[in-house]
């Protein structure tokens, strides 16, 4: 696979910086003027790609990798101002929203964000282009908001908790017609939030800015997905997981990471031919430019644990569909720019996994410094179709990384990240990054911000208190653009 057929280009930069942490009135980033301003910081430092999270609803935990809808758009993006330039909302309205907290209080968004949406529905009048979403995406939307009509009327609860005939998917659908107005309303908020991100989406590609976004591997159990689709997933008669997902124990956890999520049954999704895969990818590319593939390694091999478990000590490897799923993909979203997450335990199945694809696989600095001969550092890239990171939003932010820096991993440091004088260990990942034969660098905004651990968006080991944090409403300065715009054209990306 050529790389120009990859990405479109054969070597350009790129920034990780959420939605939800752009600046905002409300609490929360979205999709109005800020994202607009964020594409606008990124043309003019000449970065090419904007690296989102996951743009699907939060729910408890607030991790956009553990949604109600592998689908649906969160809410909490929709910007209010623009609900109100469309005569949706009013500015006393608006007041009532205001929430800028130095962090998302993603407690305050729940109790608060849904009574002023369900406000500008009431004043909502459809028309032809609202038909003509909900007609185009009635494969995924009808059951959506049907599945959030119960959730309300359940006080959120998970579906395991609901009372037979809302449990069952197939009696749930027969009475739809007792929630209808409910499921308008979430009709109404999805339309928005696709409305919203097609323009911001738009607006990316007139300034030569490409959007690469997740496509988590798992669904969360509590989730439309599971809801209305469960003989794809490993469940027993009760509707409850006989497996999930997580990680083995490791050098960072001493008892793994329990995600939780429910195992798909792969060998009936196989029988149809992956139909729910495709579809999902279809429809992730009307959201991206690019498709991070999260967790690619679970396609080779992938690890279970017994449910009920309280660690992931118990848990054992399974064959993945491997080459199968991808010759498939192939075949049905030809033109798909993936990007395969192919970090943790790294088995030669999956090596091999990654050489068929043709994919480029991540490198993050970060993970690079055990030895010289470590495959993360620069010079032992094998070839250029990779993409180098300084930190994803699973690590700390470099500076809080560099400054626990010790022993062993310090002196390699030292050794394989020249540091010129005067020159910060942040400045000097970066520029390790930026200047390696990697077709894609991509680095944290927070990094180029210099900033310590308050800006860490994700501690995978720690279940709560993550993606909560907020760029200063201030960031955007003409030295914070030279400065980026100086490791771009240094490196010639």
């Amino acid at each position: 696979m050529k790389l120009k057929r990859s990405f479109g280009f054969s070597r350009g930069s790129g920034i990780l910086m959420p939605v939800s942490s752009l600046p905002s009135r409300y609490g929360i980033g979205s999709c109005g003027k800020e994202a607009f301003k964020f594409v606008d910081f990124l043309a003019e430092s000449g970065v090419k790609v904007w690296q989102v999270l996951p743009l699907n609803p939060t729910s408890y935990g607030d991790s956009p990798y553990q949604s109600p809808s592998a689908w649906a758009g969160n809410p909490y993006f929709v910007d209010l101002d623009l609900l109100r330039e469309d005569g949706l909302l009013t500015a006393s309205e608006l007041k009532t929203q205001k929430h800028d907290t130095k962090t998302i209080d993603y407690g305050w968004l729940f109790e608060n964000r849904y009574q002023v949406l369900r406000t500008a529905y009431s004043r909502f009048v459809t028309g032809l282009k609202y038909f003509e979403f909900v007609d185009k995406n009635a494969y995924w939307l009808d059951d959506y908001a049907l599945y959030m009509a119960l959730k309300v009327k359940n006080g959120f609860k998970s579906f395991a908790e609901w009372d037979e005939k809302e449990r069952n998917y197939e009696k749930a659908k027969e009475n739809q017609k007792e929630h209808k107005k409910e499921i308008a309303f979430w009709k109404f908020v999805q339309y928005e939030f696709f409305k919203q991100w097609s323009a911001v989406l738009d607006y990316a590609h007139q300034m030569g800015v490409s959007v690469l976004g997740d496509i988590p591997i798992y669904v969360a159990y509590d989730s439309v997905d599971v809801w209305s689709n469960w003989n794809s997933y490993l469940l027993d008669e009760k509707l409850e997981p006989k497996l999930v997902a997580g990680c083995p124990p490791d050098a960072f956890s001493a008892d793994g990471q329990l995600w939780g999520n429910p195992i798909y049954d792969w060998k009936r999704m196989q029988e149809d031919g992956f139909s729910w895969w495709m579809a999902r990818i279809r429809h992730a590319k009307e959201l991206y430019d690019i498709l991070r593939i999260d967790h690619f390694r679970g396609f080779a091999g992938y690890y279970t644990i017994p449910y009920g478990d309280k660690t992931a000590r118990n848990g054992w490897w399974n064959k993945g569909v491997g080459e199968e799923f991808f010759k498939v993909l192939r075949k049905e979203v030809r033109s798909a720019k993936i990007l395969a997450e192919d970090l943790g335990v790294i088995t030669p199945d999956v090596r091999a996994l990654l050489k068929s694809t043709g994919y480029p696989g991540m490198k993050v600095l970060q993970f690079g410094f055990s030895s010289s001969e470590n495959e993360y550092i620069p010079k032992n890239y094998r070839s250029a179709n990779c993409v180098v990171y300084t930190g994803t939003h699973d690590n700390a932010t470099t500076r809080e990384w560099a400054a626990e820096l010790k022993g062993r991993e310090l002196a390699v440091f030292k050794k394989e990240c020249s540091r010129a004088k005067g020159e910060s260990r942040v400045d000097a990942l970066i520029s390790l990054a930026m200047n390696s034969k990697a077709t894609l660098c991509v680095i944290p905004i927070a990094d180029y911000l210099n900033l310590g651990a308050e800006a860490r968006l994700n501690r995978p080991s720690e279940p709560m208190g993550n993606w909560q944090w907020r760029i200063n409403a201030k960031y955007y300065t003409k030295d914070l653009v030279a400065r980026v715009r100086g490791f771009v054209e240094k490196s010639e990306r």
